[in-house]
């Protein structure tokens, strides 16, 4: 970007007159929220880890992004980037694609060997993790960074929980998931695998745990009633993705139907096919505008050669036959039966129609309040009971990585400032940087950088991850792509246009500031700034 042409003067010139009592409104530097990091259910400083990226230093912005997510290369992969919805770029060409330049800075960092910030000093406290899924992997990373003694308690016999039993290994290689985990470990957190807690009170009790955060995963596939022939084969999806990880595959069949309209249905049909099923259809009771399912993944099953019966319900199962009855919307745009029935052949029925979370442990604690199958938690993820916090599927929430993640972090701060006998106070938010404040005509136009991917004939054959990392090049370029919405990334505009030599530039890294015995206030600084860094603001008298 070409600076502005300017005019020093010297004070003392008589042309430097002191303008200051003509204002009316007078600039003020401010820092504004960026849309991105407001966006994302993880709480990153997404906007400060891209300017150490964009920057070429890599390893600072890593440090950046793993303050709050541990994860990066699991969550580049797996999150469904609501960050780059909000993003204002989206508005100039297309929005920064922020998940790609997440998973090269967490892959830069495994090849590396970058090892997590040591904790602080031992404070001394034992917290007690129920879950290593992504919840609980993120609540002990922070406590344990915090200096207190964490160990996690892991009913089944691998770390991951739902990243390892309900993602496939297409969209997250097993090797990046247990590389990012070794990491939490080596900090001294403490895994003990094949431990269910069956009494949360009694396990407290016996480990002498001062506090402990529940992150059971939702692994309890929910079932509908469908009449079915004694021949007819029925399984759920949880099982069948859990049983990619045993070295005996589940046998699904030539012809597979999978009943359900979410990411997980596309899973496991995708799965399917990459075990041989000739056929792979999901057959959904509402149309695709309804389908809860995220469209880019509906895409790819559809380029995978997945077909979909919209607008669909299965009504019974016999043998290797199915019976389904087509579905119309009411004038409320809800799915009515028709009366029509059509037969589908398949070797096997899969329901992929959500889950639920075990709450047995949670059995005669006092205080206690569930509904609808999650527990009640305040605004510190503490749960009824003092001492016991909760997050991921656990609570009333989104299930989704990203938010699992920030339900961690956000339970591990308060967590550490009840153990030390204090309510942690999370900071105000600034004043978003919406579209309006940005001068967008800086830019020119650069639209996002596309990942690669794997030939469809691959993709269908096997477990090869689908969609590629971008290289050094691409990833510099695309955090190069970020606006810095709300906050001065010192281009000098404001230096360079202000007709009365009221700016004075700090230094590189310090920014600017005004000079008022110089500034009538004209606003031009305000105006021409690029990432709506300054507000004009009333004179006081």
């Amino acid at each position: 970007m070409k600076k502005p042409f300017a005019i020093t003067l010297d004070p003392g010139s008589s042309l430097a007159n002191h303008t200051g009592s003509w204002r009316n409104n007078r600039p003020v530097y401010v820092d504004r929220l960026p849309p991105c990091n407001n966006a994302c259910p993880a709480g990153e400083n997404i906007q400060g880890w891209l300017y150490h990226a964009e920057s070429g230093d890599y390893r600072k912005a890593w440090e950046e992004l793993v303050t709050n997510n541990p994860l990066p290369a699991c969550m580049g992969r797996v999150c469904y980037h609501p960050c780059e919805t909000a993003c204002n770029r989206a508005t100039l060409d297309s929005a920064v694609g922020i998940h790609a330049v997440e998973r090269f800075l967490g892959d830069e960092a495994l090849r590396q060997g970058w090892a997590l910030p040591a904790p602080a000093a031992d404070s001394g406290k034992r917290v007690l993790v129920v879950g290593a899924g992504p919840s609980g992997l993120s609540a002990a990373y922070q406590l344990r960074r915090m200096g207190h003694a964490v160990t996690i308690a892991e009913a089944g016999p691998m770390t991951g929980g739902m990243m390892r039993f309900g993602i496939p290994k297409y969209r997250l290689p097993r090797d990046i998931l247990d590389g990012e985990i070794k990491r939490i470990a080596d900090l001294g957190v403490e895994i003990k695998l094949n431990s269910r807690v069956d009494s949360i009170l009694e396990a407290m009790t016996a480990g002498r745990y001062d506090a402990a955060f529940l992150a059971v995963g939702a692994h309890i596939a929910k079932r509908a009633y469908i009449p079915a022939g004694g021949a007819a084969r029925i399984l759920d999806a949880v099982s069948v993705l859990r049983g990619m990880e045993d070295t005996d595959q589940p046998m699904l069949g030539r012809r597979v139907v999978v009943y359900g309209g979410g990411n997980t249905a596309l899973d496991v049909a995708r799965t399917a096919k990459r075990l041989g099923a000739s056929e792979a259809i999901i057959v959904y009771r509402r149309t695709r505008e309804k389908m809860p399912a995220h469209d880019f993944e509906v895409q790819e099953a559809l380029e995978e050669g997945i077909m979909i019966k919209w607008l669909s319900t299965i009504k019974r199962m016999e043998d290797a036959a199915l019976t389904v009855e087509k579905m119309q919307l009411d004038d409320q745009g809800f799915p009515q039966p028709t009366g029509e029935f059509e037969t589908l052949e398949a070797d096997s029925l899969v329901l992929a129609l959500g889950q639920d979370v075990d709450l047995s442990l949670l059995d005669k604690v006092p205080g206690l309040e569930i509904a609808d199958g999650v527990v009640k938690v305040d605004r510190n993820m503490m749960t009824g009971h003092a001492g016991i916090f909760a997050g991921g599927d656990m609570v009333p929430s989104e299930r989704t990585v990203t938010v699992a993640i920030g339900h961690g972090k956000k339970a591990a701060r308060n967590i550490d400032a009840w153990l030390r006998g204090g309510k942690y106070a999370a900071p105000e938010k600034h004043e978003l940087a919406t579209v309006e404040r940005l001068n967008t005509w800086y830019y020119t136009d650069a639209p996002q950088t596309v990942q690669p991917a794997l030939d469809i004939a691959r993709r269908q054959s096997s477990f090869d991850e689908v969609v590629g990392g971008l290289d050094e090049r691409n990833a510099q370029f695309e955090a190069r792509r970020c606006l810095s919405c709300g906050n001065c990334f010192e281009c000098d505009n404001c230096y360079g246009v202000c007709p009365d030599n009221a700016v004075i530039k700090l230094g590189p890294g310090r920014r600017f500031e005004f000079n008022y015995d110089y500034c009538k206030g004209c606003g031009m600084c305000a105006a021409e700034c690029p990432c709506g860094a300054i507000a004009m603001v009333p004179e006081t008298i």
